[in-house]
C-alpha cells in the first residue's frame, strides 16, 4: 500500500489512448466499495468521455480544470445530500480510493475540486456542473477526477519522513 500511495501523483497531461472499459468499471467499483457513514452510500459517478463534454468541464472553474479538454475519461463524483449529512467525507473516501484503483490498474488521475468554488466571478462551479449534466437540485458535486494513460513525468514521493511538528502523540 505505501508503494502504491508513493506513487500515485496527480496527472494533467495523458496520452491520447482510450480507457479501456474493463479498467473504467474496475475503477467505479472501487468508488462503489468505499465506505460511508451509516453504510447510506449516497455517492454517484456520472462517467464523461464525450469530448463536447470534456470541453464544457475544462471550462468549470477560474483554474485548474482546463486540462480536462483533454482527458480520455472523466467522472463526475456527486451525492444526494438529502440522504447524508456527511456526504462530502463519503463522497471523498470512494474518489480516493478510485484514483488509487486507477494507479493499481497504471493508469494516472487527477482530482478537480467543484464544491465550493467559483467558475467566474458570478456563477459556481458546482451549480455549472449540475446545469451541463442535468443533475438534480438535491444533489451535489464534490469532484471531477481524470483518468488516463500518463503523458508526463511520473516521479515517485521520497521515501516518507516523519515531520516532528506534523505528528502528536498522547495530545496536540
Amino acid at each position: 500500500m505505501i508503494d502504491l500511495l508513493k506513487s500515485r501523483k496527480s496527472i494533467r497531461v495523458y496520452d491520447t489512448r482510450e480507457v479501456e472499459q474493463n479498467k473504467i468499471d474496475s475503477i467505479l467499483k472501487a468508488g462503489m466499495l468505499a465506505p460511508s457513514s451509516r453504510g447510506l452510500n449516497p455517492w454517484e459517478f456520472i462517467v464523461i468521455k464525450d469530448k463536447k463534454m470534456l470541453h464544457k468541464l475544462s471550462i468549470s472553474k477560474q483554474s485548474g480544470s482546463a486540462f480536462l479538454a483533454n482527458v480520455p475519461t472523466a467522472i463526475v463524483v456527486i451525492a444526494d445530500t438529502q440522504l447524508s449529512d456527511v456526504w462530502v467525507e463519503d463522497c471523498s473516501i470512494a474518489a480516493i480510493l478510485m484514483q488509487l484503483q486507477a494507479q493499481k490498474l497504471g493508469l494516472g488521475s487527477c482530482w478537480v475540486q467543484a464544491r465550493n468554488r467559483l467558475k467566474n466571478e458570478s456563477e459556481w462551479t458546482e451549480e455549472y456542473i449540475k446545469e451541463q449534466l442535468k443533475i438534480p437540485d438535491k444533489y451535489g458535486v464534490c469532484c471531477i477526477l481524470s483518468f488516463g494513460y500518463p503523458n508526463q513525468d511520473n516521479q515517485s514521493h521520497k521515501d516518507f519522513n516523519a515531520n516532528a511538528k506534523k505528528i502528536h502523540n498522547e495530545y496536540f
